[in-house]
C-alpha cells in the first residue's frame, strides 16, 4: 500500500486544469452511466458488502472488469490520455459506489470518503490535499467534480491529477 505525506499547497497551474474539469459536469456519456447505476436503487446495506469484497480482492475480478471496461469507463480513458498529468479517473453514483474507472480503486465505496462528501454542491470542485504518493514517485491531487442532471448532483467523477506533469 502507498503511504502519502502532506506537500505544499497545489501549484498555480492547477487552476486553469480546474477550468477545464468543470466543464466535465454534465458529459453526456458519464451522466447515463451515473443514471443508469442510480436507477437500481441498490441499498447501501449491499455497497459496503459489495466494498469488504472488493477491498478483500488483491487481483481484478470480473465485476471489477465491467467498471473497467464500460463505455464510461471508454470514455474515462480518453480523457484520461487527452493529457499528460491525468493518472486515474473513477465515476461514482449518487450513493458513492464506483460506476467506471480507468485503474482499479483501493475500495469500491467512496461514500464515506472527502472526495464523496465534499463534491456535492452544484457547480463546486473540491481538491484533495497535495500528497506524495510513494507507488507513483508524484505529488498528486485528488479533483472531485460533481456531476449534475438538471442542476442537481447525481454522483462525482474524481480525477488523480499527477502534479509533476502540469505545465
Amino acid at each position: 500500500m502507498a503511504s502519502t505525506a502532506q506537500a505544499e499547497e497545489a501549484p498555480e497551474s492547477l487552476k486553469s486544469v480546474l477550468l477545464e474539469l468543470h466543464q466535465w459536469d454534465q458529459d453526456p456519456v458519464l451522466i447515463a452511466a451515473i443514471e443508469e447505476q442510480n436507477a437500481k436503487n441498490v441499498s447501501i446495506e449491499q455497497i459496503k458488502q459489495r466494498d469488504h469484497q472488493w477491498m478483500a480482492t488483491s487481483d481484478v475480478d470480473d465485476f471489477m472488469n465491467q467498471l473497467m471496461n464500460n463505455e464510461a469507463a471508454q470514455h474515462l480513458f480518453e480523457l484520461e490520455s487527452s493529457q499528460p498529468y491525468f493518472l486515474e479517473m473513477f465515476l461514482t453514483a449518487n450513493q458513492g459506489e464506483n460506476v467506471a474507472m480507468t485503474n482499479k480503486t483501493s475500495d469500491y465505496w467512496q461514500g464515506d470518503e472527502a472526495k464523496f462528501t465534499q463534491a456535492q454542491t452544484p457547480g463546486q470542485l473540491y481538491v484533495s490535499d497535495v500528497e506524495y504518493d510513494d507507488s507513483t514517485m508524484t505529488y498528486l491531487v485528488q479533483v472531485s467534480i460533481p456531476m449534475l442532471k438538471n442542476d442537481q448532483v447525481i454522483g462525482v467523477l474524481v480525477v488523480g491529477i499527477n502534479l509533476d506533469e502540469l505545465p
